[in-house]
């Protein structure tokens, strides 16, 4: 059954593809396109919840397994023989692979049922859900292949698969330079991220998770390998993360990723490929938990890109640019939760994330179907009246972001930030502090702006709204409830047989039942107890939605001020145009490749070109002169002929005297 959850999204992909997105259905068998649209809805979303119900039982066949034993492995067959070396083409179901397995395909299947009403209209309906199903394959691939090659595979696919997908409106020269810009920083990482896996290879003579794991946990082995050697290891492969998951300095594409359409958006920013790091760090929890190095380095990175990411989303008005940035500083969060050593903090943080970012990311479109296409929160307001299911569930998803009591946030946030200060990353546990203020702030603005206060939208524009359809608002329903409860639910607690190797205290305290219960005891041995903690936590949500509801609602002239403040509009310039950071980078790598391009295309046409061109013009111009000599006159043929025997008969006269 386990691969079926992986060939289930390749066989909607094939059928969608190759019968409807290429025409085949159209010119050859003349069906009609309301038919076309059915039957493409059918078999893109079924496909998606074939691997969705199969990942759940494999679930539940998992957890009857034993505790030491949770792991189901398909071997389907060898792929790379090469003498001693083979790398099997196969999978791996065990507590990790299972929390990714059902996430994705669970959510997907959500996006997939919100994209029937939102795509609707869309003359290429048939490509896109292609592309959805081939989305769903790669990165189902990544997450449950049992091998750095194939996990490869898909980081690689699901960077092909997001190229297509944020570049879907091809035809509109900015979105296609959004994918462009997606697939190119994406490479950056990657390129780190295969020189990670060509020297775990080198290390430990596999390629194959069973048996690196096996040899990195021998520490007769590990004692002849020098610490420098894993920590190497350890950041080339979150070099790959940083690419792929957004951390700085390769967060820029994901921003501009907004290009594509909403549930692209949220498929690949809430649940899936922007996780992918988070989970390949959390997989590969052995090299990062005995390098310290690589720990302070990972924590550092993820704790100035929460900060940074937030401080720019306080000032954006584009809805979707708000949720993308939240989206880059929320990775930084699961990258400190599996940074200091708590994998099962961030991998709890990834899962309500992906409830509630989906949520928002849904409901951001849900905003924009009734608007007509707008998405500058300037020209909204008042929405709650004319989209009451669409505002509360943004309500929720809002709250459970900002970190509110008793919601899927707080829970996994709270776990991250106690995790830092347990482990002494004191400074970044203060980072994420005060990105809880500044997330509570910018989202509580965020859903003032769209629905609370007066309607900004022109005349014309309000007579038009109204509530998206129930295939849009019901995933929205659900993943409300899901953002409530998530934090309830926890992590399975077979999951700490896996990942938590080097952590097994944090893995049993976590995995209970009742995870509020639990954490009173969690930190009571240090500096501040944990109460104190879950308190700051608290300060730091109410105080930003406070501060935002004084700022947008109470004394709504406070952003215009502050901004033509002379102490302060530095300050607000910056955020608003996000620190500059793209027209550095455009300053600093673009121009200066460009110009490098540009001289070497000049090298090319004169010296390689001109080299080869002037051989041939030299040859040619050899072979006008020869060919001069060929008159076609018989009698002159034979005067050159007497000349030339006369002239061999002299020289050998001269010769022989």
């Amino acid at each position: 059954m386990l691969a079926w959850i992986i060939f289930a999204p390749l066989i909607g992909a094939l059928i969608n593809g190759l019968v409807f997105a290429s025409g085949f259905w159209k010119k050859v068998l003349h069906g009609d396109e309301h038919s076309e649209k059915r039957i493409v809805s059918v078999v893109g979303c079924g496909v998606i919840l074939i691997s969705a119900a199969i990942s759940s039982i494999m679930f539940l066949k998992l957890r009857a397994l034993d505790p030491a034993e949770r792991q189901i492995i398909q071997e389907l067959f060898v792929w790379i023989p090469s003498g001693e070396f083979q790398v099997s083409y196969g999978f791996l179901f065990d507590s990790l692979s299972c929390v990714m397995a059902l996430v994705v395909t669970w959510v997907s299947f959500l996006i997939h049922i919100y994209s029937i009403g939102y795509m609707h209209e869309d003359h290429s309906y048939s490509r896109y859900f292609t592309y959805l199903n081939i989305f769903v394959f790669f990165m189902l691939i990544l997450v449950l292949g049992n091998s750095f090659p194939l996990m490869f595979v898909g980081w690689e696919g699901v960077g092909l698969a997001s190229y297509l997908l944020i570049g879907f409106w091809y035809d509109d020269p900015e979105k296609a330079y959004a994918g462009r810009k997606a697939f190119i920083v994406n490479r950056i990482g990657d390129f780190g991220f295969i020189l990670g896996i060509f020297l775990i290879f080198f290390v430990f003579g596999s390629a194959s998770y069973g048996e690196v794991f096996k040899k990195a946990l021998d520490p007769g082995f590990m004692s002849n390998i020098p610490g420098a050697v894993i920590t190497v290891i350890a950041l080339l492969l979150f070099v790959g993360a940083v690419g792929k998951s957004a951390q700085f300095p390769l967060y820029v594409w994901l921003p501009d990723a907004m290009a594509g359409p909403t549930p692209v958006s949220a498929l690949i920013h809430a649940a899936t490929m922007v996780t992918a790091g988070v989970y390949m760090v959390a997989r590969c929890n052995i090299f990062y938990s005995v390098s310290p190095t690589a720990q302070m380095i990972v924590v550092g990175i993820a704790a100035f890109t929460a900060f940074l990411a937030a401080t720019i989303a306080l000032t954006q008005n584009d809805i979707k640019k708000v949720l993308a940035y939240s989206t880059v500083s929320q990775l930084g969060y699961m990258f400190m939760g599996v940074g200091c050593g708590a994998y099962i903090a961030g991998m709890f943080h990834l899962v309500t994330h992906a409830f509630f970012k989906a949520l928002l990311f849904l409901g951001s479109g849900s905003v924009i179907h009734a608007l007509g296409g707008e998405q500058d929160i300037r020209k909204m307001g008042g929405l709650r009246k004319f989209l009451p299911v669409t505002s509360l569930t943004f309500l929720v998803g809002t709250l459970a972001i900002s970190g509110i009591p008793l919601l899927s946030g707080f829970f996994s946030k709270d776990e991250i930030l106690g995790s830092l200060y347990e482990r002494g990353f004191i400074i970044a546990w203060i980072a994420g502090l005060i990105t809880a203020v500044l997330t509570a702030f910018y989202m509580m603005r965020l859903y003032l702006l769209t629905f609370e206060g007066e309607a900004r939208a022109s005349g014309e524009v309000k007579q038009l709204i109204h509530e998206s359809p129930s295939s849009m608002t019901l995933p929205l329903i659900i993943l409300a409830v899901l953002s409530v409860i998530g934090g309830y639910m926890g992590v399975p607690e077979f999951m700490g047989k896996v990942v938590g190797i080097h952590d097994s205290n944090i893995f049993e305290k976590f995995l209970a039942a009742s995870i509020l219960v639990e954490e009173i005891k969690h930190l009571e041995h240090h500096a501040l107890g944990h109460w104190t903690l879950v308190v700051f936590s608290i300060i730091a949500a109410f105080l930003g939605i406070g501060l935002a509801f004084y700022t947008y609602i109470i004394k709504p002239s406070i952003p215009e001020s502050v901004a033509k403040n002379p102490g302060i509009s530095s300050l607000y310039q910056g955020s608003y145009g996000k620190w500059f950071v793209d027209e550095i980078y455009n300053v600093l790598f673009v121009r200066t490749f460009v110009r490098l391009a540009n001289i070497a295309a000049l090298f090319d046409m004169k010296i390689i070109d001109g080299a080869v061109n002037g051989i041939a013009k030299v040859i040619g111009e050899a072979a006008a002169i020869l060919r001069n000599a060929q008159t076609g006159i018989l009698r002159f043929y034979a005067a050159l002929m007497a000349i030339g025997a006369t002239a061999i008969l002299i020289y050998i006269v001269l010769s022989v005297k």
